[in-house]
């Protein structure tokens, strides 16, 4: 069968990680470099003592191995040296795997800049600024985090999420918008406007991430280092306490017997895979389109206790879209829709063309040519907008006290019922904006920013949890208390300022809590800072990301369930292995026991092959596991509460695994 390029290349790429995971590997048992593995280091040290009895085997006066025994376990603690070492390197090639594939596609590139005057520049990436637009069209690289203005097209997000389906990019409200830096337009063409300064994009922190890996070390891997230290610790007490029994009883222990039973007992299965499972847990995120920029998030995202969610641009999609038009008085809903579209026409406004796109359910679109008149633009301190024809209509839209203070400046009059219509939009958690015409209201245009769509069902598994959601608006008490049981919330803070976000933050903080804040706007920066989680929206502003720890590049809060999950994974692989890891030491040490002490321990449960046979059966296996358990440290543990099932096979496989070891060197031995 043909091999394609991408095969080929695939393969390629394959065989260079493996070679040089096999060469830093090597390179890596300086001891200058392993002393950074305290665990591992101790390994070396026997390692190299047992390199030393090879050489010279009467060093501590006892002679009874030979120079050849002494070899084969120098080799067999070297392979588990190694092992561990390639696992680490493993990861570590992965990642620089990844931050060169994403440096290259991260070039500085010809893109086409679009000037003032409408003509087309061509600049490279490195001379685009933050509110530049470009074009991109069929085949082009995005080259800056942006935002699309206009077009429509489909874009390969495989470099920076793994997942090779196109995704459709447009200039509507919704989370569509965002695109990235990297990213390659498969069809069609983009107008967009650059958000991100040079070295900032998604890719930057991406890259400086991934490097970071190698040197920085997390508070729960720093607790679970200091587990393993005391476990190693306590075996070597262990093995001290041995050694001191048997000079006391004056029996002739083998040194090399002792240095096997040190190497088996250290827990370097787990020290091994530790580097493998952060790797992992960071390709997991980006997987998820989820920027992390701190490994300390990624760590405690499966502790998370509270949750606060910012109403707008979060929950909702942050801008008031049309929804209904409420005809006032004797007039037909065509003649308020024609009104609507008078006084939308020029709003450019995404309320004003969402109201446009209502219209046009109605009414098919007007010639504007045709309308002859003074516009007027929505401003600050008027509220409002429309249009004076120039046969003395005047037609305006905006909020009911502008208009209800308009009507009444010219002698006019509001309907009865126009008060209450109002005050049922509010209660809805929507905003009504009124249509007049000369000195009349004549209808009600309702405005509502929508609940992004799944909301309540994501949200009501994250409560199945036992995860508090709790809402943060500026909004009133009757909007709040709407869009907090349309979106499935536990509770809601309407009116919050930013110090009162903070402060109930702290609170719960201070009674031992996890708490997470998804946010977006400048105002959620001081509570994003102070959460132990805080996820940006990327549609948010620059404050609320660089407060944060993690950015969503898709705008989706419903992937917080996603971000938990995969620290729950985090959290429940570490566990795992590390609770095999130990158990399976405590099985090695009852195995290898009875042949290294025959005389003093003549109890053999598993019917070994006892003396050389069973030590380098167990040193074999120690070797091996570390292999062994790498896919599970790569692609993460899903079982929640499974220590007694992890405890158990750490107890049971070794047993089978070395029982199989020790028959196939027993029958090489005969």
């Amino acid at each position: 069968m043909a091999i394609t390029r991408d095969q080929s290349r695939n393969r390629s790429e394959i065989f260079h990680i493996f070679k040089e995971s096999i060469i830093g590997s090597i390179k890596q048992l300086n001891p200058l470099v392993m002393i950074k593995n305290p665990i591992m280091f101790i390994a070396e040290i026997l390692f190299m003592v047992m390199v030393i009895l090879s050489i010279k085997p009467d060093l501590f006066g006892i002679t009874s191995l030979t120079r050849e025994t002494n070899i084969i376990i120098s080799t067999l603690i070297l392979f588990t040296i190694l092992s561990a070492n390639f696992i680490e390197n493993l990861a570590r090639q992965i990642g620089k795997s990844q931050v060169e594939s994403l440096k290259i596609i991260h070039g500085d590139i010809e893109v086409k800049k679009i000037l003032p005057n409408g003509e087309i520049e061509y600049v490279f990436t490195s001379q685009l600024k933050k509110g530049d637009i470009i074009k991109v069209q069929e085949g082009d690289l995005i080259p800056l985090d942006g935002e699309v203005i206009e077009g429509v097209a489909t874009i390969d997000e495989s470099a920076i999420t793994g997942e090779s389906s196109p995704v459709l990019k447009d200039s509507g409200i919704d989370i569509s918008r965002s695109v990235t830096g990297g990213t390659r337009v498969l069809t069609d063409w983009l107008l967009i406007k650059i958000i991100s300064e040079q070295g900032q994009t998604y890719l930057d922190q991406m890259i400086n991430l991934v490097e970071d890996t190698e040197r920085h070390k997390t508070p729960n891997e720093i607790k679970l280092n200091t587990l393993l230290r005391i476990t190693t610790m306590s075996f070597l007490l262990t093995v001290i306490s041995f050694l001191l029994l048997v000079n006391y009883l004056n029996i002739k222990l083998e040194p090399a017997y002792l240095i096997a039973l040190v190497a088996c007992l250290i827990p370097t299965t787990t020290s091994g895979l530790l580097k493998s499972i952060g790797i992992s847990g960071f390709n997991k995120f980006n997987s998820l389109n989820i920027l992390a920029i701190s490994r300390d998030a990624i760590e405690i995202t499966g502790n998370i206790n509270i949750l606060f969610i910012d109403k707008t641009g979060t929950l909702t999609f942050g801008n008031r879209i049309a929804i209904e038009l409420i005809p006032l008085g004797n007039n037909s809903l065509i003649e308020v829709a024609k009104l609507a579209f008078l006084t939308s026409y020029f709003d450019g406004t995404v309320e004003g063309r969402s109201i446009i796109s209502l219209i046009k359910r109605y009414i098919t679109e007007m010639d504007i040519k045709e309308i002859k008149g003074t516009t007027h633009e929505f401003s600050a301190s008027t509220r409002m907008s429309g249009i004076d024809l120039e046969n003395g209509e005047i037609l305006r839209k905006g909020a009911p006290d502008a208009i209800k203070k308009f009507i009444l400046k010219r002698n006019g009059k509001l309907l009865e019922n126009t008060e209450q219509l109002v005050e049922n939009i509010a209660i809805q958690g929507g905003t009504p904006l009124l249509l007049s015409k000369n000195n009349e209201v004549t209808g009600i245009i309702h405005l509502k920013d929508m609940v992004k769509p799944n909301i309540k069902d994501k949200f009501q598994e994250i409560k199945n949890w036992g995860i508090k959601t709790i809402m943060c608006t500026g909004d009133n008490n009757l909007t709040a208390k709407v869009i907090a049981k349309e979106a499935g919330i536990d509770n809601y803070i309407a009116q919050a300022k930013p110090e009162g976000k903070i402060q109930m933050i702290r609170d719960y903080q201070s009674q031992g809590m996890i708490v997470a804040m998804i946010g977006d706007g400048t105002n959620d920066a001081p509570a994003l800072a102070q959460a132990d989680i805080g996820i940006c929206m990327n549609n948010g502003t620059v404050a609320a990301k660089e407060a944060s720890n993690m950015i969503d590049l898709e705008s989706d809060p419903t992937k917080i369930i996603n971000v938990i999950k995969t620290g729950i994974q985090q959290l429940t692989t570490k566990k795992a292995l590390t609770t095999f890891s130990i158990i399976t030491d405590i099985s090695k040490y009852f195995l290898i026991l009875p042949s290294i002490f025959i005389s003093l321990l003549p109890i053999n449960i598993m019917h070994l092959h006892l003396g050389l046979t069973s030590i380098f059966s167990v040193l074999i296996f120690n070797a091996m596991i570390i292999l062994l358990m790498t896919p599970l440290a790569l692609r993460g543990i899903k079982l929640r509460n499974n220590l007694l099932l992890f405890g158990f096979l750490g107890l049971i496989i070794p047993l089978f695994a070395i029982k199989i070891i020790n028959i196939i060197l027993g029958g090489l031995v005969k």
